[in-house]
């Protein structure tokens, strides 16, 4: 019905939902048959062939940083100022660092070098430093003390013992062994700086048990004492690192020689510093 401009539409229409347009045309979809029992599934449908497949590097992009990401770097340099890239190097027994002991005062097998060639440790190197630091201080200040009251003076407790102990023998089994890695590098017969940092270590240890035996109060004594622990620590580098230098040319005798002598060099700065007393 029509009233002007405006048309009117049956209230009977209105009512309820619109009716869906009927199609007489009908959709068969059909679905392929898939067993749900089975994975991986045996035919090639539905895998992802080489064409399409991830990068090489997927499996680690994950621990990977984003590049331009704040977050450091651990490959390369970064990683050697980590603590997860020394702890391999103090993970070791007390029966390995017993046995590496007893071989540093049999210095003429020289077989260190072969037992840690696949696990040098710098356990041993630090704790046998550290206690070289503690004997030294204690040894040179009571020797210093009985002699001074032996005398009837006054004494005073010299602290710079500790700092001087910790100077030499951190600083001698942390360079000499840096500075001999380069020499051997330069002249074609690299070595592990690990191992040569073990191999240095552990020929100090001979002279914990020297500094104890200073204690007995005759310079000659302590002269034999240095003399005999500065031989036997010589002898024990030197020959651990023949076989491995003299693939260096024929300077490796001069090399071999330099290492011998600068150990023994250390005994001689040992007597006159820490086992001489003067009052």
């Amino acid at each position: 019905m029509m009233s002007g401009k405006y048309t009117s539409i049956d209230a009977q229409q209105v009512q309820g939902s619109v009716p869906a347009v009927p199609d007489s045309r009908q959709v068969t979809v059909n679905f392929a048959d898939s067993n749900l029992q089975t994975f991986p599934p045996s035919g090639t449908q539905g895998k992802i062939t080489a064409a399409s497949g991830p990068p090489r590097d997927a499996d680690d992009s994950f621990s990977k940083p984003i590049s331009g990401s704040d977050e450091p770097q651990q490959g390369g340099w970064f990683r050697t100022f980590t603590v997860a890239a020394y702890k391999p190097y103090f993970d070791v027994d007390t029966s390995d660092v017993l046995e590496r002991i007893i071989d540093s005062l049999f210095p003429f097998r020289g077989s260190f070098n072969e037992k840690t060639a696949t696990n040098p440790d710098l356990y041993g190197p630090f704790w046998i430093c550290t206690t070289l630091i503690f004997v030294a201080a204690s040894i040179g200040t009571f020797v210093t003390y009985v002699a001074h009251k032996l005398k009837s003076k006054e004494w005073d407790y010299d602290i710079n013992l500790v700092t001087w102990s910790a100077g030499l023998f951190y600083g001698y089994v942390t360079i000499v062994p840096l500075c001999l890695y380069v020499i051997l590098k330069y002249f074609s017969a690299p070595a592990g700086l690990v191992q040569l940092f073990c191999l240095y270590g552990y020929s100090l240890f001979v002279f914990i048990p020297a500094l104890c035996m200073s204690i007995v109060p005759l310079d000659i004594f302590r002269w034999v004492v240095a003399g005999v622990a500065g031989f036997m620590s010589a002898t024990f580098v030197a020959l651990n690192l023949r076989a491995h230098i003299k693939s260096a040319g024929e300077r490796w005798f001069l090399i071999v020689a330099g290492i011998f002598l600068l150990q023994l060099a250390l005994a001689v700065v040992l007597k006159v510093y820490l086992f001489t007393v003067s009052v």
